[in-house]
């Protein structure tokens, strides 16, 4: 055996594929570690930054009027959860649905096969764009900016990836499972639901939570929908203030509280989009085995 190895190894074929291995092993590391030390430079900065920015009154003061002193986001961290929870209702049932569609009649008809082709478009769509569209369409047309515009813009960019991940988990369903519930006697709808959806559910969940994390941090959309209000206020038919777009315009301030703030509500998105991605694999993982 060790004799049909040392001729292997002096085999002038042998030895260019091994050294052509070694050298992209080599170059994949070396861009793995680029990588890796950009994101960690990132990080670091954030958190040397954002932590400074950390405080109570961050989290029990309104954004503060230029020239002033102090402040936090108070009404930039309700606004965001209440367009984003907003954008999440609309979104879920919606995605849910159409990707229970996808799993079942994507084979049978091409209503399916063109729903999956705009979905990927709308996957791949860059965010700015969904948001000139919601402003054209919603609010050129009620001549106000409102939060409910901003979480539409939100759950259109949400509901291909829910559509997405829903259909995918479903198709991951065993066929002897649905056959066996078919046999039963049980209508096709009632399948899906209560068998086929209820089987991949910590699947379908993670899809929704990666969509939640997925539009936690946009800009773009809300700058065009929802806008900015330096006051507290839950009206979502009105400007409403959010961390995205409060993040964008205190990040290039000439006040230097204005900047600070702006590495807290940084630190803030980064930690809840690192929350919900960290829940969402650990659900996976714990339906993973059965």
């Amino acid at each position: 055996m060790s004799a049909t190895l040392e001729k292997a190894a002096m085999n002038p074929v042998y030895r260019k594929r091994l050294l052509t291995h070694r050298i992209g092993i080599a170059m994949s590391v070396f861009a793995m570690s680029i990588g890796l030390a950009v994101l960690a430079w990132i990080l670091v900065t954030l958190i040397v930054k954002g932590f400074g920015a950390l405080s109570v009154d961050l989290f029990t003061q309104t954004t503060p009027a230029p020239g002033s002193e102090g402040g936090g986001l108070l009404n930039a961290i309700v606004g965001s959860l209440m367009i984003v929870g907003l954008s999440t209702l609309i979104s879920t049932p919606i995605g849910i649905l159409a990707g229970m569609y996808l799993a079942e009649y994507g084979e049978e008809n091409k209503i399916a096969s063109i729903t999956r082709f705009v979905t990927d478009i709308m996957l791949s769509a860059p965010s700015i764009v969904i948001g000139m569209f919601v402003w054209a369409m919603y609010v050129a047309t009620a001549k106000h900016y409102s939060g409910y515009a901003g979480s539409v813009a939100l759950a259109l960019i949400a509901v291909p990836v829910v559509v997405r991940t829903t259909d995918n988990m479903l198709r991951l369903v065993p066929n002897n499972l649905l056959e066996a519930a078919f046999a039963l006697g049980a209508p096709r709808w009632k399948v899906a639901m209560t068998v086929r959806l209820r089987a991949v559910k910590a699947g379908v969940i993670t899809g929704v939570l990666l969509a939640v994390a997925r539009v936690s941090g946009e800009t773009a959309p809300l700058l065009f929908t929802a806008l900015n209000n330096q006051f507290m206020s839950v009206d979502m038919n009105a400007p409403i203030a959010n961390l995205p777009v409060v993040i964008y315009g205190y990040a290039m301030s000439p006040y230097d509280n204005w900047r600070e703030l702006a590495w807290g509500g940084a630190l803030l998105v980064t930690f809840s989009v690192l929350a919900l991605n960290v829940i969402s694999r650990t659900l996976f993982a714990q339906k993973a085995p059965n």
